[in-house]
C-alpha cells in the first residue's frame, strides 16, 4: 500500500515537471529526467542494481553540453560492475530523448536511499550552466529477507497483466472456429430427409 502511494506521488511530480514545461515562457530547453532501478539477487550472496536514466529535452531550444552524474552510490556500498556513473552528450534536440544505464553490485545489507542523479546543460543565451534533476527513487532494501511469492500470487499477478489480451484471442479464436466449422451431420441428414 505504500509503495502504492509513492508510485502515485512520483507519477504526479512528473505530470507536474510536463506540465510546467508546457506553461514555461521563453524559448529555453527544458530537461525531464527519470531514474528507474531495478534488483537482482545472485547466488553468491550480492544484490546486482541495475540503473537506469532516461533523459528528455520538453522544452522549445536545443541544450547543449549535456553532462549527467549520478554520484549517489558510496563506493563502501557498491562496485561498479558495468558502465559509469556519468556519461556527456554534445547535445541534446527538442523533442529528443538519451538514455544511459550502469550496473552496480552490493554484498552489504540495509537500507540505501538515493540521490536524484544531476542533469547540467548548457544554454547560448545564458552564461550559467543549467542544472536539472531525475526523478528520486524509492529507499532500496539491499539484500533483505524476502518471503517467497505463493504460487496463487503470481497467477493472480499474470492474470492481471495478461488476462484481457488471453480473453480477447480467446473470443477472436471461438468466432473464427465457428465460422469455418463444417456443418453438423445431424442437420445435413435432417435437410436430405425433407427433400
Amino acid at each position: 500500500m505504500a509503495t502504492l502511494k509513492t508510485e502515485v506521488i512520483l507519477c504526479l511530480f512528473v505530470f507536474a515537471l510536463f506540465a510546467s514545461a508546457a506553461f514555461a515562457s521563453g524559448d529555453a530547453p527544458f530537461i525531464v529526467a527519470s531514474k528507474k532501478i531495478s534488483l537482482t539477487r545472485l547466488k553468491y550472496g550480492a544484490e546486482k542494481v541495475e540503473v537506469s536514466i532516461d533523459i528528455y529535452n520538453k522544452g522549445l531550444e536545443t541544450a547543449y553540453d549535456v553532462s549527467l552524474s549520478d554520484d549517489s552510490w558510496a563506493p563502501d556500498v557498491f562496485d561498479v560492475v558495468s558502465g559509469n556513473t556519468s556519461k556527456s552528450w554534445e547535445r541534446l534536440d527538442v523533442e529528443s530523448k538519451v538514455s544511459h544505464s550502469f550496473i552496480l553490485e552490493s554484498k552489504v545489507k540495509g537500507l540505501f536511499y538515493g540521490a536524484p542523479a544531476v542533469i547540467k546543460y548548457r544554454v547560448p543565451s545564458k552564461a550559467a550552466l543549467q542544472e536539472a534533476y531525475s526523478t528520486p527513487i524509492l529507499p532500496l532494501d539491499i539484500l533483505a529477507e524476502r518471503p517467497p511469492e505463493k504460487k496463487f500470487e503470481i497467477v493472480k499477478r499474470l492474470l492481471a497483466k495478461y488476462g484481457s489480451l488471453v480473453s480477447v484471442l480467446s473470443i477472436v479464436t471461438l468466432f473464427i472456429f465457428m465460422i469455418t466449422r463444417p456443418p453438423r451431420s445431424g442437420a445435413a441428414k435432417g435437410s436430405k430427409k425433407r427433400r
